[in-house]
């Protein structure tokens, strides 16, 4: 009683205060994505939200700020970036490739010579990266995504048009000028020497073109962003995400039972909301609920593909990670994929009350320490923030302040493909 006490005052200082036939209300910056920045809610929907205890439209902390948070990491950043010239994958070629310039080329990270056979197929070390391996393509793709994703942001807080016409520089780079374009397709990822000179789980590596499809339609306004070139760049993404689900390759990565079906589905979603493609929204957020809950995360919440690597924590949170992704891009009105449980109460919830202990927490954690980069993680995992907001959990947040905004590790960097936050609401 005394709850509806006090929406009554409330109602009734809002009328009393303000002319009821022209009040707009401007709330604080609501949960991602359920309303966009400086968004204005109308009296009516004001009263039925203050009515009924939706909270949509209420950030879970006013202490909160992730434009104060973020602004003098990514403008410091972006003055940088400035100055960077675009490096596409025509930049290095690999004489072990058997593509062609314009082809992104990678070789498997666990796979090594064999010392019983040195000159024969290499043999595989779960977790075990041969330091050896082309990473050129991988670095760029790395390098590209945070720049667009700095740039981006910068011109989201600033609305200066100088960091849009840099980004768009990089864009055209990678997507449109003939000499230093990427081809939308990935027939050379993770090749094995010896035994592959390419396979499907390649396709995890332009998970870094995720944040680069996220910045590329925050520029949809831009001056600096022409039509031609705004479809030009749509056009590559549109033939990719055709490429990765009709391919061999592309059809297998989409199934596949463990962190890389989840990645395809990331990329896809952030493919998919550039260009407008309904129909692959709608069969993530199927297979999400179908397959990667209801198959892949168990009763606790952890994910057990995950658990029996040999890097059980990095691979969990890298997991995680792109679950939140996923439930961020995907979730649309009616089928939020954030609030969404099976009845035995699997869901993101659930994972996030999983893996947060042991993100702020590591000693915590109850498996043997990952067999390398034990001590490169955790850091900001996008997971805590977006979930902070998405699920209302303000304490998520204090955790993720708490830890790397910028790691430098090239390990860490290439598991986390999502590291501008701005981006994302």
């Amino acid at each position: 009683m005394l709850d509806w006490a006090i929406r009554l005052v409330v109602l009734v200082v809002l009328i009393l205060s303000f002319n009821p036939s022209l009040i707009l209300i401007r709330l604080p910056d609501p949960p991602f994505p359920l309303t966009a920045r400086n968004q204005r809610c109308p009296l009516l929907v004001t009263i039925l939200l203050l009515s009924f205890g939706f909270t949509a439209c209420v950030s879970p902390s006013k202490e909160f700020d992730l434009d104060a948070l973020e602004s003098p990491r990514i403008l410091n950043k972006a003055a940088r970036y400035l100055k960077a010239d675009p490096i596409t994958v025509t930049a290095n070629v690999c004489e072990r490739s058997e593509g062609g310039p314009h082809d992104f080329y990678s070789e498997g990270d666990y796979w090594w010579p064999n010392p019983e056979d040195p000159t024969g197929p290499y043999v595989r070390r779960d977790g075990e990266t041969n330091p050896e391996n082309f990473i050129e393509h991988r670095e760029s793709l790395i390098r590209f995504s945070d720049i667009m994703g700095t740039l981006v942001s910068a011109y989201a807080l600033t609305a200066d048009e100088k960091y849009a016409a840099h980004a768009v520089a990089h864009l055209k780079a990678w997507f449109v000028n003939p000499e230093t374009r990427m081809n939308p397709s990935l027939l050379y990822g993770q090749a094995i020497s010896g035994r592959h000179t390419g396979r499907s789980i390649g396709i995890i590596d332009t998970i870094h073109l995720v944040e680069v499809a996220l910045g590329a339609n925050r520029l949809e306004g831009s001056p600096s962003f022409s039509n031609e070139d705004r479809g030009a760049v749509k056009a590559w993404f549109r033939d990719y995400l055709d490429w990765i689900s009709t391919h061999p390759y592309g059809l297998k990565e989409k199934q596949h039972p463990n962190n890389h079906g989840v990645c395809w589905s990331l990329q896809a979603a952030a493919f998919a909301q550039l260009v407008g493609d309904t129909e692959i929204l709608a069969w993530i957020r199927k297979q999400f609920k179908e397959v990667y809950l209801a198959e892949m995360m168990d009763l606790e919440g952890g994910f057990p593909a995950e658990l029996k690597r040999t890097k059980p924590y990095g691979y969990s949170l890298f997991v995680m990670d792109a679950m939140a992704g996923v439930a961020q891009i995907a979730s649309v009105a009616g089928d939020n994929l954030w609030q969404f449980e099976m009845e035995d109460g699997r869901g993101m919830r659930l994972g996030m009350q999983f893996i947060a202990p042991y993100i702020a927490d590591k000693d915590s954690w109850k498996l043997p320490p990952d067999v390398m980069y034990w001590e490169d993680w955790p850091v900001r995992q996008p997971c805590l923030l977006l979930a902070g907001y998405a699920l209302a959990e303000p304490h998520y947040f204090s955790i993720w302040k708490g830890l790397e905004a910028d790691p430098t590790v090239y390990e860490v960097l290439r598991n986390l493909p999502m590291r501008h936050p701005l981006l994302w609401r």
